[in-house]
This record gives C-alpha cells, structure tokens and sequence, in this order.
C-alpha cells in the first residue's frame, strides 16, 4: 500500500494562530497504529456493497464494492483503531455514484471542527476501504474559526470543501445561503433514508421552512439534567424533587444552598434556555412561527424570564459563564450541584473537566418533563463541491453506519443520531462515571420524543440579542416586558437588514 497522509490542517486562509495539525501517516487512510497491525494475516474478508442505486452521468455503472483483507489483519486493525467488527452490518456503505466513476478531484475534502473531526479521523480505515482511489483529507479548524471561515467561503464561492460539517447553531443561517446541494433530490433522495435519523435531529438539517435536506445529523444531544449525589444527599434532597417541575427544583436549590453552600447550577441563563423550550411541538419555532413571525415577546419567553430572574435573586446561580474556569472549578469542587445539557458532557466531566468525581455525578430528566436537545452536529455538500458522489459516500458512512456511529458513541460521548443502534447492547451498558447508571437507556428513550423543532436563518441573532436582554434583566433590573419588546423591535429590525 501507498502511505498516505491523513491530516488536519487550516485553509490558507485561515489564521495561522487558530491552526491546529494533526497528521498521521498510514498506508491508504488508516492509522500508524492499524499499519503495525496489518504486518500479519493469513486469512480473508470480503465485504460487497448492496445493491445499487440507479446512478447519474457519468458512471451508470455502479460497481460492486469488494475490498480483499486478511482476516487476522482486519481483526488487529479493527482493534487498533478502535473499531468494533462485532456492530451490526452496514446498510449504506454502497455509493449512490457506483465505485468507477472518475471523480472530479482525486482528494475527498472534509472540512470540520472539534471533537467531530477525532470521529471522522477515527473512521479514516473504514474509509480507506470503502473508497481506496479517493484519499480523504481532514482540515479542522477550532468551532468559532471554523464557522467563520466557512461562512467566507459560502459568500465569495472559494475554498467551499467537499463536505462541510456545521453545528447546530449555524444550520439555519448556512441553509439560508443557498450554497448547498438539496439531498432529497437525485441522486441523493435522502427523503428514503428519513427513518434512519432521530427525528428532530433530520428536522433540523431541513432548513428554514424545511423545504429542503441541506444537511444530514451526525450527532445529537439529548438534554438532560446532571446532578452531584453527594451534594444531594448531604442536603436531603432527592432526585423527584429537583426533576418534579420549576417550583421543586428551585426550592431543592434553596435548600441545597442552605446546606451545602453549593449552587444550584451554573449560571441563570441555563435556567432561562432550557424554559424556553418548554411546551413547543412539532413544526413551532423557537423565536419564528412557521410563517417567520418574531416569538420572543411571548408568554413563554415572559415565563422563561422570569424563571431565570427569580433563580439569580434568590442566589441559586453561580454566575459562572459555560466553559469558563469558574464553570469548570464549580463542577470539580462541588460547588455547582447540577447542571442542564446535552448527554455529551458526561464525556467532558470524565475526560478533562471533573474527572476527580467519577462516580459523585447522576443523570436524570429534565425538570418539569421538557423534552430538548442540547446542539448537534451535521454534514453538508456545498453546490460547488468538486466531488460530490464521494462526498454522499462519506456523508452516509459518517451517519449511518452503525459502526461508526457506536464508535463516536464510544470513544467520544457523542450521541447517535442513527435510531437503529439505540436497541444495541452498549445502550444499555453501566457508566462508572454515573455510579453504574443505565443513563443511555434513559438519553435514548429522550431522542426519539424530542419535537421536531424547525430552524430559522436568524436562530443565532436571535440567540444573541435574547442573552442581550436577559443580561439587562438580572444585572441592571430591567423590566421583563420592556426588555422582550426591545428584542422583537431589535430583532425585527436587524432581520430587515439582512
């Protein structure tokens, strides 16, 4: 095999000081370590392709995936990097371009952030032998920058990747652009694969006004509510009382502060956000209605500040910014005794953030029964990709192959997006960071009764001019009315200028 480099580098354009490089050399896309691995076989796996799909000018004549591996040598590599030969068949590793075509350039170009890129780097072997003409190169950039320089490249048309992976928070403006493929339509019709997603997750990836599949989910975050046991009990307080509804978790906060000293959670706007979602349904919008009307001076959102300011007055919060020091130090001193979020941050808590209180942490619903998620991420073709048949191929794997979603799941905490591994064993495994909890049982049953939630082009602005006002609420005593009627003024008005 020729060595190849699968690497993560920065566009030239980027900035240097945001550059991030990792480059492991290994022959055709798998990893150092999976080299070492293939230096001995004796035995044979075949893996074909299904059936294929009709294909588009210029290759009619999809070809039949055979990739020829020593048994023993996939084993070992299969170990080496991680993957699991025993996860269930693949169901959609056959390309809808068929394997002979001559594609447009000889490289597939993936453009990502953390930690989706260690998912895909992880899947580089599985790649390799999905696609052995078609090298794959990685370029991650860290999540702000990286979103920044695909939004450059989506308004001037230059350095657009092959495949683009967006955060949640950026779908709706991306899709608003207009600069991705539509994959309901040929030769994609992603619309025939629709049962394979979390529901609300492929909701999401339609766009404002879901009239087009621009992007298809990687992974999902279930929301949950993370608490401190040992901080629980030391203040008698249970679990069904900081989960009843929003009168009980706050007067649980009440009494753990009284106790323990101990905040209820990081910061009011949490409170805030997660009440905001409370009671929506399929099809309504966070901040626009289905025909775009502006939301924010609703009763839900007077609710949801309220909420927020009654924690902040009665000293529940540590007003501790996510993913500042005092945030992380909370966590690891006891000192913030739960927090509301995605299922992924049992992965951080254990991996870099809190890893000292393994086994102190419990995951349980949200309060007052919301169902939510907490961000996501996705993939997309952008119109100008240079090779979009092996981009689909890459998509598909990334998404719905069961191996490679388990492996994320695995490795990285990041949660499936692909319902048909939620009945798999690993979902019902103990998490010693939980104290041998069955949470993932409890985050898959949360996946599939999330509402389907559509996004709109103005998601993000309005996320910032609400955390705008809030702010003005609970630090300068603003009056709640006054400050959501400036947000739908301010709101209206930048949205008429874009």
């Amino acid at each position: 095999m020729d060595p190849i480099a699968v690497s993560m580098d920065t566009p030239e354009a980027a900035p240097m000081a945001a550059r991030e490089e990792v480059t492991a050399v290994a022959p055709r896309g798998w990893s150092s370590a999976a080299a070492s691995a293939l230096m001995t076989s004796d035995l044979s796996l075949s893996l074909s392709s299904p059936s294929p799909s009709p294909s588009p000018s210029p290759s009619p004549s999809p070809s039949a995936l055979s990739v020829q591996l020593p048994r023993r040598r996939v084993t070992a590599a299969a170990i080496a990097t991680g993957l699991a030969l025993a996860c269930p068949a693949a169901p959609a590793l056959a390309g809808i371009f068929g394997r002979d075509e001559p594609p447009a350039t000889p490289t597939l170009r993936v453009a990502t952030f953390p930690d989706l890129d260690r998912a895909a780097q992880a899947a580089a072997a599985r790649w390799a032998a999905l696609r052995p003409n078609v090298p794959l190169k990685l370029s991650s950039l860290q999540y702000a920058d990286h979103h920044l320089a695909m939004t450059t490249a989506l308004a001037t048309g230059s350095g657009l990747p092959d495949v683009m992976a967006i955060d949640l928070r950026y779908i709706g403006k991306f899709a608003a652009s207009g600069g991705f493929v539509d994959l309901d339509q040929a030769p994609y019709h992603a619309a025939a694969h629709a049962s394979d997603y979390a529901r609300f997750a492929l909701a999401q990836g339609r766009g404002p006004g879901l009239t087009s599949q621009i992007a298809l989910p990687a992974d999902i975050g279930p929301g949950t509510l993370l608490y401190r046991k040992d901080v629980l009990d030391k203040a008698g307080v249970s679990e069904a009382e900081l989960t009843h509804d929003w009168t009980t978790y706050l007067a649980a906060g009440q009494r753990i502060k009284a106790r323990t000293g101990a905040f209820l959670f990081g910061n009011a706007g949490d409170l805030r956000d997660i009440a905001l979602r409370q009671g929506l349904r399929d099809g309504e919008g966070i901040y626009f209605d289905a025909e775009g009307r502006v939301l924010v001076d609703s009763e839900r959102f007077h609710r949801a500040f309220e909420l927020g300011r009654t924690a902040r007055r009665a000293g529940l919060d540590a007003r501790a910014i996510a993913w500042s020091n005092d945030w992380a130090a909370g966590f690891k001193q006891g000192r913030i005794a739960t927090t509301m979020i995605g299922a992924w941050l049992v992965g951080h808590l254990r991996n870099w953030l809190a890893p000292e209180t393994a086994g102190l942490w419990r995951a349980a619903p949200l309060p007052g029964g919301v169902k939510a998620a907490y961000g996501g991420s996705f993939y997309a073709i952008p119109k100008k990709a240079q090779n979009k048949a092996a981009a689909w191929d890459f998509i598909r794997m990334m998404t719905a192959h069961p191996g490679v979603q388990l492996q994320a799941l695995q490795v990285l905490d990041s949660f499936p997006a692909l319902v048909s591994v939620y009945q798999d064993p690993v979902m019902d495994e103990a998490i010693a960071f939980l104290g041998g909890q069955r949470a993932r049982q409890m985050w898959r049953d949360t996946a599939v009764s999330i509402p389907a939630i559509p996004v709109h082009r103005f998601d993000a602005l309005a996320t910032d001019i609400i955390r705008d006002e809030f702010e003005k609420v609970i630090a300068r005593g603003k009056d709640i009315a006054v400050a959501l009627a400036d947000a739908r003024s301010l709101l209206e008005r930048r949205a008429r200028r874009r």
